[in-house]
């Protein structure tokens, strides 16, 4: 299949932002997938929203002076997933993630990026589980309405801690909302002991995908850890025609200790692997080995 690979710009928090886009140009991708993450990334929303349009203009010269496509922009509020949340208790709270939101997609329109990923809420404790649900499925349905009029594709993560923490909550979740698709990562699962074969069926739905290597316990692994079997995750997208990039998104920090592997040392080899992949004929029968 045709792979079209990303790679994202919080891989390489050490260096400048220029350095790091430079760094995934000069590593071949095709496409940087950008975190607008308040406090932890490059990128701050407070601050490229002061004055956006020339924020997002900005960006996208820079990428497509290096011969990259914004593939994603990922909007998270707040360190913690629990003050910004999407579907919090209070009024005011949820007003702002709107106002946010909506800055993010005229800064993705900005940036000429037709995808941008938000974490979908949290389950709120004082709560029932279905109403903290129920507010989630209503602030993603009015984001999905937003990013359709602009014609952006809306992808939320399910991830450790979330309200879609395990794959049927996660396929529960995007079957509420009409529109709505998944940037999806196994390793939120994998981390929590799930086979493969109980998180492939949420391929079908969806529009973005992210790669790293993991294992039970470990969010985050080297390659030759990783028990993920890519090789059939690429093969199914090709069977289903998937639609999205595929992003290597190893991260570097001290939560899920996402601080032990070599950064630049696991995206190449989990570049070079996924080409390998998306080149072989389809009727070719890894073995065991290189599975995975």
């Amino acid at each position: 299949m045709t792979l079209r690979l990303a790679c994202a710009d919080f891989t390489f928090p050490l260096l400048t932002h220029d350095q790091s886009l430079r760094l995934i140009a000069m590593l071949g991708f095709e496409g940087v997938d950008i975190g607008l993450f308040e406090g932890r990334s490059h990128l701050w929303p407070s601050r490229e929203f002061e004055d956006l349009p020339r924020s997002a203009s900005q960006l996208r010269r820079k990428a497509s002076d290096l011969g990259l496509e914004v593939a994603d922009v990922f909007l998270q509020l707040a360190p913690d997933f629990r003050p910004c949340a999407i579907n919090h208790p209070e009024a005011a709270r949820r007003q702002e993630a709107r106002d946010a939101f909506l800055k993010a997609l005229d800064y993705a329109s900005g940036c000429n990026c037709r995808h941008v990923t938000i974490l979908p809420g949290v389950h709120f404790d004082e709560e029932a589980h279905d109403a903290s649900l129920g507010r989630s499925v209503e602030e993603l349905a009015w984001r999905v309405a937003h990013a359709e009029r602009r014609g952006i594709v809306l992808g939320t993560e399910a991830h450790v801690g979330s309200i879609a923490s395990d794959p049927a909550a996660a396929e529960r979740l995007v079957r509420s909302v009409p529109g709505l698709t998944l940037t999806l990562d196994y390793t939120h699962f994998t981390r929590a002991g799930l086979a493969d074969s109980a998180i492939e069926p949420l391929l079908s739905f969806a529009g973005h995908f992210h790669v790293r290597g993991a294992r039970p316990g470990r969010l985050q692994a080297a390659f030759k850890d990783n028990v993920i079997d890519y090789r059939r995750v690429i093969e199914r997208m090709g069977e289903i025609g998937y639609p999205g990039w595929v992003g290597v998104e190893y991260v570097w920090t001290d939560w899920e200790h996402c601080n032990e592997c070599d950064n630049l040392s696991e995206t190449i080899l989990f570049r070079d692997f996924l080409r390998s992949v998306a080149d072989q004929p389809a009727d070719h029968t890894p073995g065991e080995k290189e599975s995975r």
